[in-house]
């Protein structure tokens, strides 16, 4: 399955990339590739990620990568990954949902 990437998501994995690479580069170098290389696995398992609680549609799943949940939705021919976001910060509904 097709997986596509949101400019909100992509802004988000930058935005939090810079924030690790603050301290360490190569540890921001090493999260990206470990975060899209997580997303990969999403092509031949859609369902891998739990349902959204927030949202309780099965539409909307989540992966979960340490202390971060890639949020996602699943539709007939491809995966949109929605945002990246800190598993302490509040998800903004209106953020994912068209």
């Amino acid at each position: 399955m097709k997986i596509v990437w949101s400019l909100l998501a992509m802004d988000r994995v930058a935005e939090i990339a810079g924030y690790i690479a603050q301290d360490k580069p190569s540890a921001a170098v090493a999260w990206v590739n470990n975060v899209f290389s997580k997303v990969g696995q999403l092509s031949s398992a859609p369902e891998l990620g739990r349902m959204v609680p927030e949202i309780q549609n099965k539409q909307f799943r989540e992966l979960l990568y340490g202390n971060y949940r890639i949020v996602y939705r699943m539709e007939k021919s491809r995966i949109s990954i929605l945002t990246v976001r800190h598993g302490k910060q509040v998800l903004p509904i209106d953020e994912i949902m068209d």
